[in-house]
């Protein structure tokens, strides 16, 4: 469903993307590991055209990412935010709907409220939070929100952008489970990036590790333990000592 063919991308003399090359198969999820600042969202954002690489190819599909009708091409994407980014001065309902009340995906705003209150109800949500505002709900909720949105529309690929961010380990677990259960249940195409080693092991089938700008390992997340690469196992141990070069 997405392959990245030697993808390169530099900002000025900082080179973050250096020749990835990675492929996600139709209803996998992937989750891409990294250090801060290796590329991960870059990755992503050239995905969907907000980064535009310097060179090399991505397919969405088994077409150029870069041609073709842009809306209708975003149409095929669900996204959660990292942090949730919900718009503060619209209830809930309207927020998990945004997508549905505009644009080529629009609906009456009563069958946009309907969709919005059962996808609320998937995320473990009541109806009655469909009308309040996104400041008057608690961080975990907040997320939950973010991935009703994700799923509205019911995409064919979803990214999850460090999908527990700023929630506490139980909440962490929560969150993480739900997104398997939609991945799975909705048969889509999931790519995640994020540092938390429980969210990786809950969400993926698949692991790649971005280092220097390249995949430095890629594999089922069964083989995630015994990878055998120096870089790999430094980072899922979080050792300050290894090939990664940390800031001391």
């Amino acid at each position: 469903m997405i392959r990245f063919e030697n993808v390169t991308k530099s900002f000025g003399p900082n080179h973050v993307l250096r020749g990835v090359n990675l492929h996600i198969p139709k209803g996998e999820s992937l989750v891409i590991i990294g250090g801060s600042g290796t590329g991960k969202s870059v990755a992503l954002k050239s995905v969907l055209g907000l980064v535009k690489p310097d060179g090399g190819t991505i397919l969405v599909d088994g077409k150029d990412a870069s041609t073709g009708d842009q809306d209708a091409f975003l149409a095929r994407f669900g996204m959660l935010f990292q942090g949730a980014a919900l718009f503060d001065s619209l209830p809930v309902w309207q927020n998990v709907a945004f997508r549905l009340l505009r644009g080529s995906l629009k609906r009456p705003a009563e069958e946009a409220r309907a969709i919005a209150v059962e996808k609320l109800r998937r995320v473990g949500l009541k109806e009655d939070v469909a009308d309040r505002l996104p400041a008057e709900l608690s961080g975990g909720m907040q997320k939950r929100v973010g991935l009703a949105r994700a799923i509205a529309a019911e995409p064919e690929i979803i990214f999850f952008d460090e999908p527990t961010t700023g929630l506490d380990p139980i909440m962490s677990g929560v969150i993480n489970d739900l997104i398997r259960e939609i991945v799975v249940e909705m048969g889509a195409t999931a790519m995640t990036i994020t540092h938390d080693m429980s969210s990786v092991r809950a969400i993926a089938d698949k692991v790649a590790m971005l280092h220097d700008g390249v995949i430095q390992w890629s594999g089922p997340v069964a083989d995630l333990d015994a990878s055998g690469d120096p870089y790999v196992a430094q980072f899922i141990s979080g050792s300050a000592d290894g090939p990664i070069e940390s800031v001391r």
